[in-house]
């Protein structure tokens, strides 16, 4: 298939699968013609390509950590770069929430501090 088709396919614009291809995460064939044909697999490849996007992994840490869902014998190589790559953006996630947490906390006591002073009327002047 071509890159438009597959862009219908999966949702995701050409400057993205070319910028994907450009970081190595898609691996086109190059006709005489030039353009670029894809696979069925590259279909599942994008969609992958956007879930670890979504959370929050860098292109070359899709790189490095993609292997993975190959071959047992490649897996068993890539298995402890991508172990790291998975610990250190939950400990990254965990600290968004702590982050968040307290910011919920503090909105939660300055909007009843805020209720307060409004049920206090006129009184506060």
């Amino acid at each position: 298939m071509h890159i438009s088709e597959l862009s219908r396919a999966t949702g995701v614009s050409l400057r993205s699968l070319r910028y994907y291809e450009e970081k190595e995460l898609l691996h086109p064939v190059r006709l005489d013609n030039g353009y670029r044909e894809y696979s069925l697999s590259d279909v599942e490849r994008v969609r992958i390509i956007q879930l670890y996007f979504s959370l929050g992994l860098s292109a070359k840490e899709i790189s490095d950590a993609y292997p993975c869902a190959g071959s047992e014998e490649v897996r068993r190589e890539c298995l402890p770069g991508a172990i790291r790559v998975g610990e250190a953006k939950l400990a990254e996630i965990g600290e968004r929430i702590d982050t968040l947490r307290k910011a919920e906390d503090h909105l939660r006591a300055c909007l009843t501090a805020w209720r307060r002073e409004l049920e206090k009327g006129d009184d506060w002047e």
